[in-house]
């Protein structure tokens, strides 16, 4: 241990200002209602989850898959677009609004978290962003997803990548930082054909 001081003041943290949408008896009821109601049903009781979600406000579209052991924060910023899906031990820490469009995969273990501090700041105050995920495009295992961040539409982010910046449609991207290391293709009816993006 060293004897520098501290840049940071935690006694003086606060978040009072924070809107988490809800009131604290919503926000406990749901935390109880996950905690318990989702490890419980069984994978192919999807419709279950689906139908919990959608009470507590979250926008879910038709065909989604959700797996038991997905973890949502504040089921009431989430937007999920039809026939996606959110993979085993994902976390969309939702303080703040996630945006998934329709057909995207994110992956197992995935954490999207739309919050952050501000490091200039001595009582380490709380930032949030939302995270647009558009369609198409697969976040895959063991992904870090940060505030503010866009992934476009089919692209691909490779396993345990960490991203913090957006990442351009119809590109496959990975690293940690993440960067676009190549165009993704699409098989259609026999031949190869390079899909929408941004990078020529």
């Amino acid at each position: 241990m060293t004897n520098d001081q501290p840049f940071v003041d935690l006694r003086k943290y606060d978040q009072s200002w924070f809107d988490r949408g809800r009131p604290s008896w919503y926000v406990l009821l749901w935390w109880f209602v996950q905690a318990i109601a989702f490890p419980l049903t069984p994978q192919p009781l999807n419709i279950l989850r689906c139908a919990l979600l959608r009470l507590f406000g979250a926008r879910i579209g038709k065909g989604v898959l959700i797996r038991p052991t997905a973890r949502f924060t504040y089921p009431w910023k989430v937007t999920i677009g039809n026939y996606s899906w959110v993979g085993d031990n994902v976390v969309l820490y939702s303080l703040d609004q996630i945006h998934i469009g329709e057909h995207c995969v994110i992956s197992q273990k995935s954490y999207l978290c739309t919050g952050s501090h501000d490091l200039q700041d001595p009582a380490f105050g709380l930032k949030t962003a939302s995270i647009t995920i558009d369609n198409g495009a697969w976040v895959a295992a063991d992904c870090f997803v940060g505030p503010g961040v866009q992934i476009g539409a089919n692209a691909v982010i490779g396993a345990r990548s960490s991203v913090f910046t957006n990442m351009p449609s119809g590109q496959v991207c990975w690293g940690s930082p993440c960067r676009p290391k190549t165009v993704r293709l699409k098989e259609v009816e026999g031949f190869t054909s390079i899909g929408d993006s941004d990078h020529s």
